[in-house]
């Protein structure tokens, strides 16, 4: 016999020795127990108190949601159909019928299993001991309350017959969302009575029961549908249903209730990082019943009116390009970094997938402000001039890399400034190996963009972010170097107005106001080319920004700024796939931030620039000082005034 084979064989034994040592206290116990007729008052399980909701304040502080238990609307055991019955006990407990409360097979079993792996692999629970726990026990996971529980499942099923106990089990049971009872659930997912449910609706409510967070159709469709095929095979594998029926249901796709009023609520993929965020903090008893007031940072105007111009670009764009385009948006006030709306998707009933805060695509040329910032700081301007040119470039691993512009040509002489504006590669990859890659790569940290690899395609953006990230990133430009952490909750009090949280705002200078606004000058060109380009007009007051777009064009990026507000905009497929032959940012993000911003007050009309600095008017391809304006090729940019 070998060593593993003689370890195993000795855990296997120890397990056994302590099932038996286990089993006998808790028959000792029990007996007891049940010999001095202990009785459970059982009558609060008839009894339903939804609390008091919690409310979540918008920034004028008017009620935008709400978080609250849904109505628990009891039902008697003659209503729960069969089908419901069976799915629960095939995904709980399938000898329900056949144990006193616990079951002593599944305790052996359970011990075994977990000796052997050396963790918990494996629990034990009954229906019934999972109906104690949950009327009777917090979360805590000991020794003693494990005992506990186990001897009152004994004490129940003494006082209630089995009917009794699954009838009281399902109409408490959590389903995810708030939602708690089979009646509850069967409405909201399918708007339904529970009497009425099919073989997969109830299979996925069963499979909803083992972790909430984990398979309700509201926050992971794709895992529910999983989990509820995994019922099905076990309610045919126990006979409860034929195979027909099986290959019936198994063939059913998850289709939940068009629920109008939720497609019509206001940042609905915020409400559900909000959620998230709460339950995290509060846990879910507090969120739902406990009266706390939510105050976040988001504004009704600009949400609603970035709803409506996202979704109506997002379906044109479906009819003429690609019909899987998604997107998301992301609004966060300039100097706080409080976020003022937020778009996570198109439709929120058919994807609860949070774009804005999840989503991870490649920056693109999001990247190249940072470079040029790494270079304006090391003592360049944008006066300067660099040669747009072809270049091969012998990357690590021995192969040549030989870059090109989006163009497809190149100038030659060009200034910084022009590079920047035109998004040039060339002279981006130029700047970066004379700036330094681990330079930008460590400045580029400071952003709280990770990742990067300090390699020449740095220069094109190649590292996958989410757009809060970019958004955050961008707005150093906007906010004179210094960088603000976005946030959506400010604040939140308990039902006795007591503040419990409180956001911590994240300030820190990244760059030199002087240098920042340099960089600012330029993007504003940048902006000014789209707009004349595209002849977008009616936007009062400065625009600074950035377009985006990756190889095969699969992610589209813009973010820009005014002096108030910045709004990044991602558009893309959510499989990553190519949306399309020359699909630029600047046909698909850039006139949805064009057409929210036209529609948005601006209390603040410019962008003010570092005293340090001076304004100078040049040409932006040989750099050449000018006088006059009116030259095709001038622009302005900023220069230290000592220069």
């Amino acid at each position: 016999m070998s060593i593993k084979t003689r370890s195993t064989f000795s855990l296997v034994i120890s397990g056994i020795i302590t099932a038996t040592v286990l089993l006998g206290a808790f028959a000792f116990g029990a007996g007891y127990y049940l010999f001095n007729e202990k009785v459970i008052d059982l009558s609060p399980l008839e009894q339903y108190n939804p609390g008091k909701p919690s409310i979540v304040l918008d920034d004028e502080g008017h009620e935008w949601a709400r978080f609250a238990l849904d109505k628990r609307d009891p039902v008697p055991f003659e209503r729960i159909p069969k089908c419901l019955i069976n799915a629960v006990l095939a995904a709980e407990d399938h000898e329900f019928f056949n144990h006193a409360g616990i079951s002593v097979r599944g305790i052996a079993r359970s011990l075994v299993v977990n000796m052997l792996h050396g963790r918990k692999a494996q629990g034990a629970s009954t229906i019934t001991q999972q109906l104690v726990k949950l009327l009777f026990f917090d979360g805590r996971k000991t020794f003693e309350r494990k005992v506990k529980e186990q001897f009152y499942a004994l004490l129940v099923e003494r006082q209630c017959t089995k009917e009794q106990i699954l009838e009281i089990y399902l109409n408490h049971v959590y389903f995810g969302a708030g939602i708690y009872g089979v009646e509850a659930a069967a409405q909201r997912f399918w708007g339904v009575s529970v009497s009425d449910l099919s073989i997969d609706q109830a299979a996925m409510l069963a499979g909803i029961i083992r972790s909430p967070g984990r398979y309700c159709p509201l926050v992971a469709p794709i895992n529910a549908q999983r989990r509820r095929n995994l019922i099905l095979r076990l309610m045919r594998d126990y006979h409860f249903i034929s195979v027909s029926e099986y290959d019936a249901a198994y063939a059913k796709p998850l289709i939940l209730r068009d629920n109008t009023v939720q497609n019509a609520e206001i940042a609905p993929h915020l409400k559900e990082a909000l959620r998230i965020d709460l339950e995290e903090l509060f846990g879910r008893k507090k969120l739902y019943s406990g009266g706390l007031v939510i105050q976040t940072t988001i504004n009704r105007q600009i949400q609603q009116t970035a709803q409506q111009v996202f979704n109506e670009h997002i379906q044109r764009l479906k009819q003429s390009a690609h019909p899987y385009i998604d997107g998301a948006l992301l609004t966060m006030d300039v100097q706080t970094g409080e976020i003022k709306a937020l778009i996570g998707g198109a439709s929120f009933a058919f994807s609860k997938f949070n774009r804005a805060l999840q989503a991870k695509r490649q920056l693109g040329s999001i990247i190249k402000p940072i470079i040029f910032a790494a270079a304006v700081k090391q003592g360049r301007n944008f006066g300067e001039v660099a040669i747009d040119e072809p270049l091969e470039i012998t990357m690590p691993n021995g192969r040549v890399w030989k870059p090109n512009n989006a163009s497809g040509s190149f100038e030659g002489e060009m200034t910084l400034a022009r590079a920047l504006a035109t998004s040039n590669n060339s002279v981006a990859i130029k700047t970066l190996l004379d700036v330094g890659c681990n330079n930008v790569q460590l400045l580029a940290e400071k952003f709280n963009i990770t990742g990067l690899k300090p390699y020449p395609s740095l220069a094109l953006g190649c590292v996958d972010v989410t757009l809060n990230t970019a958004t955050a990133a961008f707005n150093v430009f906007a906010n004179h170097g210094e960088y603000v952490k976005p946030y959506y909750i400010s604040w939140v009090k308990d039902r006795w107005g007591k503040k419990i949280y409180k956001n911590q705002s994240h300030r820190q200078r990244i760059l030199p106001a002087a240098v920042s606004d340099q960089v600012a000058k330029v993007l504003g060109l940048a902006t000014d080319r789209l707009r004349k380009r595209l002849g977008e007009r009616g936007l009062s007051c400065d625009v600074i920004g950035k377009t985006g777009t990756n190889n095969e064009f699969r992610t589209n990026f813009y973010i820009g700024s005014t002096p108030a507000l910045t709004t990044g905009i991602y558009i893309g497929c959510d499989d990553n796939s190519p949306m399309g032959k020359n699909m630029f940012a600047r046909k698909t993000a850039f006139p949805i931030f064009f057409a929210l911003h036209k529609q948005l007050p601006c209390p603040i009309k410019h962008f003010s620039f570092d005293p340090a600095l001076r304004e100078q008017l040049i040409d932006e391809k040989t750099g050449e000082y000018l006088e006059d304006p009116a030259t095709a090729t001038a622009c302005s940019i900023l220069l230290p005034r000592a220069a």
